[in-house]
């Protein structure tokens, strides 16, 4: 089973995926008297396809055990879905472009002050945490239509992520 190994999660490196959604190199707005800065327009979340709205969950992830054995890929054709987490403790992003092709799948290591915003029909694997109880603010797309695709892998043609 072929192995992959994270890289450092970036916003260049995940462009073609989606946002990473983090504070580095934005401007914060003084608000609240002086007492909370606010960082405006850290990505966007696309609902509107076939009259969704947004949804705001909240996803508590229990991790794999390792190394962890890729078997499935999801992708949502209706809408983007935002993962932030909720403690700083680094976190696992796989994502690819094609399920069937091993050189098309790419792993980042998120730190735990960053999130993702997987593009609309973007595959990703579900939920990939290193830590027990990692609480996760999650703002996607609910409402009509079928808005999850997934993708399971033959046993013989899954991979293996080592962080």
């Amino acid at each position: 089973m072929p192995v992959l190994r994270p890289e450092p999660l970036s916003k260049a490196a995940f462009e073609p995926f989606g946002d990473v959604v983090e504070t580095v190199d934005v401007s914060p707005i003084s608000i609240n008297q002086g007492y909370a800065l606010r960082y405006n327009d850290l990505t966007r979340v696309d609902v509107e396809r076939e009259d969704g709205v947004t949804n705001v969950s909240l996803f508590l992830g229990q991790p794999r055990p390792m190394p962890i054995e890729i078997l499935l890929m999801e992708r949502h054709p209706l809408g983007s879905q935002m993962f932030f987490p909720l403690q700083d403790a680094p976190w696992l992003v796989l994502v690819c472009e094609d399920p069937d092709a091993f050189d098309s799948y790419r792993a980042f290591m998120a730190t735990g002050r960053q999130g993702v915003t997987y593009a609309r029909n973007v595959w990703h694997h579900p939920l990939l945490v290193l830590d027990a109880d990692s609480r996760f603010l999650i703002v996607d797309r609910k409402g009509a239509g079928n808005n999850l695709e997934e993708k399971w892998l033959a046993e013989d043609a899954g991979l293996t992520l080592e962080p």
